[in-house]
């Protein structure tokens, strides 16, 4: 195509603002190129930053070696172990290899700062599996170093925040979940902390005191800002330019006008899934097929999967996402997962029918894989009801309920989904449920909860279960028996918080074509891409550490940097 042809010019045009669409971006500015980043929807930071922004990286440098010892080899063993050969060894090398490494860069490259915590991998249990510091946290940030920025960064999902409005690190939120000593006191500190910004608080709801996704997209932003890129918000991909074997530009529609953008190097796409798009769900997605089940962020419609596809990208394991169960509430963005509080004791999870299917303590992922798994005619999943008393009502969140605010102090479509009542039987009424069935499932899990025992299903016998119990609740932290009424039910759904299957690349984050081949200037990363971690989900931070692991290889390989 002649160069009169184009409107604009970049070397690299990135496609998204989250955490691997920035790193990708950071990098290629550092090899050199002139990078142009497109957003489509007028906040940037993308499910990054509604996430906890923890990335999973094995092996890395900043854990302790004195509490941590660790090696590629392990990883790849744990990683091959959950993946179930769906994915090439070329590309788990790649990740486990090149993290560490790309963490390295970008906390002394960038404002990016991280640490290793003592979170376990979600099956530690399995060769090569680990008790702790392999995922890492962003240390928090103060939001007015963003400037004018801080209104057009992406808002945390209210689920990861203390009455989904008051950021929370993850060493006030612990304390708090389980009531642990002192636990007050934090409580003070995080009320003084939002209401006492006086400033901030006359202007917006939200929180200057960003954590998580927020305070790594902050980050980042940061980072582009000293190197002279924007974020050109309200920019969508309309299509992809492929002039021969090579991609050379794509067409993007800003402000309604089109406009053909050349990158003479590379596009790199990292615009997250297409868990919010009706079509793509219903035809790929067959067993959970509501895109409003999804806690994925409502601009995830698959543009990039889409123009991909259109010239020649072949995509793979569209039927996977990282499920999770959720909750709707009507008139909220997105559905409310439920990432930790199937662990506290004093909660069961039944079917349509009364019956217990799950470890409930289990990860999200394997709990919502679960869900569409064991959804039966005879004995449907989906919805299901997660039940609880009145002591877990009292003492632990349950989704967006809070814990020791009364019903009526919630919004109006919270309390519409909340089914309250005085007995089991009154429940099993209300919830459509045989009373024996109901009464026996409530009895049997009762009785072994009493000795600290799931004879069924073994909940808080791995180390994930017991990561979110309540340690003050012996002998297993993970169960109490629902004995004190009144009681609680609420519907929950086979949802997600994106999906992982996609675009088909290769170990430097090149797209595939459907010869098999690489299409020479296109790559894709995060959730555009088909997971390197398959239909698995090995541990907090397994979605965010890939994407800025190949979005750091899309970079360099595309500026002719070897690994």
């Amino acid at each position: 195509m002649a160069n009169e042809a184009w409107d604009r010019y970049t070397d690299v045009l990135v496609v998204g603002s989250g955490g691997g669409a920035l790193t990708s971006a950071i990098v290629a500015a550092d090899a050199g190129a002139k990078v142009m980043v497109i957003e489509k929807s007028a906040l940037f930071g993308g499910s990054t930053a509604t996430s906890g922004g923890v990335v999973w990286i094995p092996n890395s440098n900043l854990a302790d070696p004195a509490v941590h010892q660790d090696s590629a080899a392990e990883a790849l063993s744990y990683i091959g172990s959950l993946t179930e050969g769906l994915v090439p060894q070329e590309q788990m090398r790649a990740f486990v290899e090149n993290a560490p490494t790309m963490l390295d860069y970008v906390t002394k490259a960038t404002d990016v700062r991280y640490v290793s915590i003592a979170y376990t991998d979600y099956h530690a249990e399995l060769p090569g599996g680990k008790l702790g510091y392999r995922s890492h946290m962003p240390l928090p940030l103060d939001g007015r170093a963003l400037g004018d920025d801080l209104e057009h960064l992406r808002r945390n999902h209210p689920s990861s925040m203390l009455f989904g409005k008051i950021s929370w690190t993850a060493e006030e939120a612990g304390p708090l979940l389980a009531r642990s000593k002192g636990w007050w006191r934090i409580l003070l500190r995080l009320l003084s902390r939002y209401y006492l910004d006086i400033g901030q608080r006359l202007r917006s709801p939200r929180d200057r005191f960003l954590v998580g996704g927020n305070a790594l997209i902050a980050r980042l932003k940061m980072s582009l800002d000293k190197r002279g890129i924007t974020i050109e918000r309200n920019a969508r991909l309309v299509e992809l330019i492929r002039d021969g074997e090579i991609v050379t530009g794509a067409v993007v529609e800003i402000g309604g006008k089109l406009f053909k953008v050349k990158a003479s190097k590379a596009v790199i796409l990292g615009a997250g899934g297409f868990e919010r798009n009706p079509d793509l769900r219903a035809q790929n997605l067959t067993r959970s097929t509501n895109p409003d089940w999804s806690g994925g962020q409502s601009n995830n419609t698959g543009d990039a999967l889409t123009a991909a596809l259109a010239v020649g990208a072949k995509a793979i394991r569209l039927d996977s996402a990282w499920w999770a169960p959720t909750i709707r509430v009507p008139g909220h963005e997105s559905a409310w997962p439920l990432f930790f509080e199937r662990s506290l004791p004093g909660s069961i999870i039944i079917n349509a029918v009364g019956r217990r299917y799950v470890n409930e303590a289990a990860s999200y992922h394997v709990v919502g894989r679960q869900m569409m798994e064991r959804n039966l005619p005879e004995a449907p999943t989906s919805p299901s009801w997660i039940l609880f008393d009145a002591r877990f009502r009292w003492r632990y969140p349950m989704g967006p309920l809070m814990p020791m605010i009364p019903n009526w102090m919630h919004s109006a479509a919270v309390r519409d989904i909340v089914v309250r009542t005085n007995s089991w039987d009154d429940m099993a009424d209300r919830l459509k449920i045989d009373r024996g069935v109901l009464r026996e499932t409530v009895d049997h899990f009762n009785h072994h909860a009493q000795q600290g025992k799931d004879p069924d299903f073994h909940r808080g016998d791995n180390p994930y279960d017991r990561y979110y119990g309540d340690p003050k609740v012996r002998p297993n932290p993970n169960l109490l028996p629902l004995e004190r009424a009144p009681f609680y039910a609420l519907p929950i759904y086979p949802g997600d918080i994106g999906t992982n299957g996609g675009l088909a690349t290769n170990g430097n984050a090149q797209v595939m074509d459907t010869d098999g081949c690489a299409i020479v200037g296109l790559y894709a990363i995060g959730n555009t891409s088909a997971s390197v971690m398959g239909p698995s989900y090995p541990g907090a931070g397994a979605t965010i550490g890939p994407a800025m692991t190949f979005g750091y290889l899309a970079a360099r390989h595309a500026m002719g940097i070897d690994r």
